[in-house]
C-alpha cells in the first residue's frame, strides 16, 4: 500500500523504517530537505504535506499533537483526506501534569474524525516511545508486543496489517469512542519515561487464554 506520513520526526522515521520494506512510503515536513535526508536513510521518499496526502492511500498523522490540525490544513484540508485511512498516533498529554489535555471527555482521535468526515480514522502506535518502534525484535519479557488500537470498521483491516508489519500483535480496543482510554494509558507511560525509565518501557497485554500452549 502507499503510506503518506504528515511529519518526519522520530516516530515517523521509526515507523516508516519498518514499513518501507513492503510498502511505498512518503515522509513530509516543513523542511523538505531534512525530510528527504531522513527518507533516504530508510528507503522512503519525501515531499510536502500536500504531496504526502495525495500520495497515500493511508495517511499517518505524526506531527506534534499540538500541530495536528495545522498539519491537516497544510496537507490540503479535509477534502485531501476523503476516502483515505487516517491513523492518529498522537497523545494530547501535558508534560507538566502528565494528564490528558482534552477537557470534553473525548479523544483527539474523535476530534480528528469529526474534522475529517470523509476519512476512515483510527488510533494506533501511541503507547510506546520511538525506541520501541525502532526495535527489530518486538519481544518484551519473552512475549511479542501487543499494540492496542481503535478504528472505525473501514480502517480496521489496514491498521491490523500495519501493526503486524512493524512486528507487533494488533488488539482492537473498540471503535474510536475508546481512543480516549489509549491516550490516558499513554500518559502513564509518558510520566514514567520523563521520570527516567528505560525508553523501552511499555504496557504489554498478557493474554493467557490466547497464548496458552496447546
Amino acid at each position: 500500500m502507499k503510506i503518506g506520513i504528515i511529519g518526519s520526526g522520530g516516530m515517523a522515521k521509526a515507523l516508516a523504517g519498518k514499513w518501507s520494506s513492503t510498502h511505498e512510503v512518503m515522509l513530509s515536513g516543513r523542511d523538505v530537505t531534512k525530510a528527504s535526508s531522513i527518507a533516504a536513510e530508510i528507503g522512503a521518499t519525501a515531499g510536502t504535506a500536500s504531496a504526502a496526502a495525495t500520495f497515500g492511500d493511508v495517511i499517518v498523522l505524526a506531527t506534534r499533537w499540538e500541530d495536528v490540525f495545522s498539519g491537516i490544513e497544510s496537507a490540503g484540508g479535509p477534502d485531501a483526506f476523503a476516502g483515505k485511512v487516517v491513523i492518529d498516533i498522537n497523545n494530547p498529554v501535558s508534560i507538566e501534569t502528565f494528564l490528558t489535555t482534552r477537557d470534553d471527555g473525548r479523544s483527539l482521535t474523535q476530534a480528528i474524525s469529526d474534522h475529517l468526515p470523509g476519512a476512515h480514522v483510527g488510533k494506533a502506535f501511541n503507547m510506546a516511545q520511538v525506541a520501541v518502534w525502532e526495535d527489530e525484535n518486538m519481544t518484551y519479557d519473552g512475549r511479542q508486543m501487543v499494540t492496542l488500537y481503535t478504528a472505525d470498521n473501514a480502517a480496521n483491516d489496514t491498521i491490523v496489517q500495519l501493526i503486524k508489519d512493524v512486528g507487533a500483535e494488533p488488539l482492537r480496543l473498540g471503535g474510536n469512542e475508546h481512543a480516549y482510554q489509549l491516550e490516558a494509558a499513554a500518559a502513564i507511560v509518558i510520566k514514567f519515561l520523563f521520570a527516567g525509565r528505560d525508553p523501552h518501557t511499555i504496557f504489554n497485554f498478557i493474554q493467557p487464554e490466547v497464548k496458552a500452549v496447546r
